[in-house]
């Protein structure tokens, strides 16, 4: 394996990415994703490898997973089974995309590798984000955001029975059969091995595909990131992938945001979830897609660039991904000091309701 020179770290951008780890931890938290979908830019962003910052990212992810599973769990929004069963076969495809990957890095070296991950962040983030602030929006001004009830396509699924691939669960109450969860595990696991995180395709799929809400789909993700994690994190640091330090950073910060971010989710509507992860995805889309001409000219796919536009291309790139940083921050803060506003005087108002009700 060729050599890798990892980048050198100086206080500020040790600082650096704690902070970012603790805005990923919060989103992770919230919407049940990892937070690597704003970590992996991040790092990049620092000069790190595209191959890299995904190794260095799922060797971080799995315990603040297993942490935000754990916080989640206790307030009955964590379908541990789903998690487990979709779990196992994403850890297939994570070992089949880790070897890609590999390939890519091995044939194009460091630019190749990030060439790849931008334009994987670039289509899933378009397709995916675009779908699910499309439902938000629709979801919204119809007025129904208090209640989520399984699409066409979930209550489809829900209907078919396959003797002997049924698996009961308890988050949608019914049974699905396993053939539906295997697949939806796999490109759960082969996303998470090209650009560190699968929620992109987990949370959506549990929501439109299995019926689950979305409390319960971005908890239950938590588990299905833990396991694919563990298994990331070994097969990228046998070959020596994983820059430990950028890990440690990164989960330190995490942990703390990770807390914050499973709390707000007792306090906020449901749709208010997808909302985040909606915003989030399209601006670090158009952040990664800033980069693209410039890897491209680098291969010489493109005429040569001037190093002045290169220079801009990913100053700009940089200044939106801290600014989707800010906007998923900004919107679950809010949302949790509002909603526990919200509680508090629901709270005020029983003994005052009770203080005043007649005697007879």
């Amino acid at each position: 394996m060729e050599s890798l020179n990892f980048i050198q770290l100086d206080m500020v951008n040790a600082l650096y990415l704690f902070i970012v780890g603790f805005v990923g931890g919060l989103v992770s938290g919230f919407i049940g994703s990892g937070g690597a979908f704003v970590l992996t830019p991040a790092m990049m962003s620092l000069g790190v490898p595209g191959i890299v910052a995904v190794a260095s990212n799922m060797c971080h992810k799995f315990p603040k997973a297993l942490v935000g599973a754990l916080k989640r769990a206790r307030y009955g929004q964590v379908d541990v089974k789903m998690g487990l069963i979709m779990g196992i076969s994403a850890e297939a495809g994570v070992l089949t995309g880790a070897h890609f990957q590999e390939l890519i890095k091995q044939r194009f070296g460091d630019i190749g590798s990030n060439l790849y991950v931008s334009v994987a962040f670039v289509l899933v983030l378009g397709i995916v984000g675009g779908f699910v602030m499309r439902d938000t929006i629709k979801t919204h001004r119809a007025g129904i955001a208090e209640e989520e009830k399984p699409g066409r396509l979930a209550l489809w699924v829900q209907s078919i029975h396959i003797p002997g691939t049924m698996v009961y669960f308890k988050s949608i109450n019914t049974s699905i059969s396993i053939l539906f969860t295997l697949p939806l595990g796999f490109a759960t696991g082969l996303l998470a091995a090209t650009i560190a995180v699968g929620g992109f395709i987990g949370v959506p799929a549990q929501i439109y595909v299995l019926g689950l809400n979305s409390l319960m789909a971005s908890a239950t993700e938590l588990v299905i990131a833990f396991v694919m994690g563990l298994g990331g994190t070994i097969k990228f640091a046998w070959s020596g992938y994983v820059d430990i330090r950028l890990a440690m950073i990164i989960l330190a910060g995490s942990l703390f945001g990770i807390q914050l971010g499973a709390i707000g989710t007792t306090y906020v509507k449901p749709f208010m979830i997808k909302l985040v992860m909606g915003v989030i995805m399209l601006t670090v889309m158009v952040s990664r897609a800033l980069v693209i001409p410039v890897y491209l000219s680098q291969l010489e796919i493109l005429p040569p660039m001037d190093p002045t536009t290169m220079s801009l291309l990913k100053n700009v790139s940089f200044l939106v991904m801290i600014l989707a940083l800010a906007l998923g921050a900004g919107i679950i803060v809010t949302a949790l000091i509002q909603g526990r506003r919200a509680a508090r005087l629901e709270t005020l108002r029983k003994p005052m309701a009770i203080a005043v009700k007649p005697t007879v």
